[in-house]
């Protein structure tokens, strides 16, 4: 009797014969590269009605008998899938873009598709060693020391999550040090964490938008005189309303000096090191003490894909390993990395075979292009608007994102016009507040947009909210 034999199989209630899962299969890759081909022709944003939508995708009770799965597949491309925002979309310039690339979704199609769960070294050695390789070759890129470890999370959010934690198990209870342009998950995230409220220093931002050495050393020095132990900085590098990047050197100097963990935000800005425009927004990157990245936006993967750099050794598994006796016999037995080790997650996807698969096919030279051309269509924008006496500019083009406003028009211009140019489907862009003064914001890291799709989106804004 071999293993093919029909008697040893299981009942397969749930399974498909391969014919079957081909076509289904081919199905929606025709309708992913079709996206890829032709998206741009669509809106990029589309919100559609909670009534309709619930009424076209499930309303009433659950289904008890089988339905036709191609059926299923197309009322998800028909509905589902229209009524979203395309960050991939070359004219999304709302808050950060997600412009992913297809090979990336090459790699999270593989990943699922093989059930990848990258957790114990014994159940994953394979998925984890790609995880160690691609977490390698970023960290050589982005010029962080040799020491540094890192691991893959769900974004920005628990990525700052993850690092500070990791920061809070080594150095200790601490004051936390941060601008008022620091994203707003972090301040979320501190209190998911446990911090008083009055250990979380939120320090005005200076003209530029950044976060001011010397006001962080008065801060510290007031806390000193108050008893309180100064702990943390989180500085941004690339912040999400101006693309602003904090002086990372003069405060990986205080740091230093004053025994405090630097934490470096970079969700979106920090990919920009691979090119040399970036890398001089960044002087003073690979001196922070923990470092974080969102690989779904400036490194052109598909969501979810966030990154954790710590520089030093062991500080995650100092802060995340457990060990229960029903996961004995998963773990390396030769110092390999257990990934669980690393995160407050126990059950991981493989999110590195999207980066592995990316970063091999294309090499650091075409991601390199890829994001100067971002840095370059937002400088591109800027000229557009300073020789336009409609405009304003609010700040100028930084790490891919500038801000302007109309010139005389009302608070509320900015809102309006944002939200007009969203309900006309043809490019998204969002409205943010700085410094009391209202202003539209472009964010321009898509490689595949173009310098008349600049400019057709900034017509239309000035005819916009009036």
């Amino acid at each position: 009797m071999t293993v093919d034999d029909p008697t040893l199989r299981a009942s397969g209630v749930l399974d498909l014969d391969g014919e079957e899962m081909r076509r289904l299969g081919y199905s929606v890759v025709d309708a992913v590269v079709e996206h890829f081909e032709h998206g741009r022709e669509r809106p990029a944003i589309r919100t559609g009605d909670a009534q309709e939508l619930r009424a076209a995708l499930g309303a009433g009770p659950a289904p008890e008998e089988p339905s036709d799965p191609q059926a299923c597949i197309q009322a998800l491309l028909d509905t589902a899938l229209t009524h979203m925002q395309h960050g991939d979309h070359p004219r999304y310039f709302a808050r950060v873009p997600g412009p992913s690339s297809f090979v990336g979704v090459l790699g999270d199609w593989l990943a699922t598709g093989f059930n990848t769960l990258v957790t114990s070294w014994a159940g994953s050695s394979g998925p984890a060693t790609v995880e160690l390789v691609a977490l390698d070759w970023l960290r050589q890129l982005l010029g962080l020391p040799e020491e540094t470890e890192g691991v893959l999370v769900s974004g920005g959010s628990m990525a700052n999550l993850t690092a500070l934690a990791a920061a809070r198990h080594d150095g200790g209870p601490g004051v936390v040090y941060m601008s008022d342009q620091a994203h707003a998950s972090i301040a979320r995230g501190l209190s998911a964490l446990g911090f008083p409220a009055d250990h979380v220093v939120v320090l005005p931002s200076d003209p530029g938008f950044r976060l001011d050495p010397d006001a962080v050393r008065a801060a510290v020095e007031r806390d000193r005189a108050a008893g309180r132990r100064p702990g943390f900085v989180v500085a941004s590098a690339g912040t999400t309303n101006t693309g602003a990047v904090d002086p990372l050197g003069p405060l990986a100097d205080l740091c230093s000096e004053q025994d405090m963990w630097l934490h470096v935000d970079g969700a979106y800005g920090a990919p920009a090191a691979l090119c040399p425009a970036g890398r001089a927004a960044l002087k003073g990157l690979p001196r922070a003490d923990s470092l974080v990245l969102d690989p779904h936006k400036w490194l052109f993967q598909p969501y979810d894909s966030g990154c954790v750099f710590v520089r030093r050794p062991g500080a995650l598994a100092r802060a995340f390993t457990m060990d229960p006796e029903y996961l004995v016999d998963t773990r390396g037995r030769g110092g390999e990395v257990d990934f669980r080790d690393r995160t407050l997650e126990l059950s991981r996807r493989g999110r590195a075979l999207k980066l592995w698969l990316t970063l091999r096919t294309y090499g650091a030279a075409r991601l390199r292009s890829a994001i100067a051309r971002g840095i370059e269509l937002a400088e591109y924008a800027e000229g557009l608007i300073r020789s336009d006496e409609r405009w304003d500019i609010v700040t100028p083009a930084q790490l891919a994102v500038v801000t302007f406003a109309r010139r005389g028009a009302d608070p509320g211009h900015a809102a309006r016009a944002a939200a007009e140019l969203t309900c006309d489907g043809y490019a998204a862009v969002s409205s943010t507040t700085l410094k009391g003064r209202s202003a539209l914001r472009l964010c321009t890291i898509n490689p595949r947009t173009t310098e008349p799709e600049i400019a057709a989106t900034l017509e239309r804004l000035a005819a916009a909210g009036c």
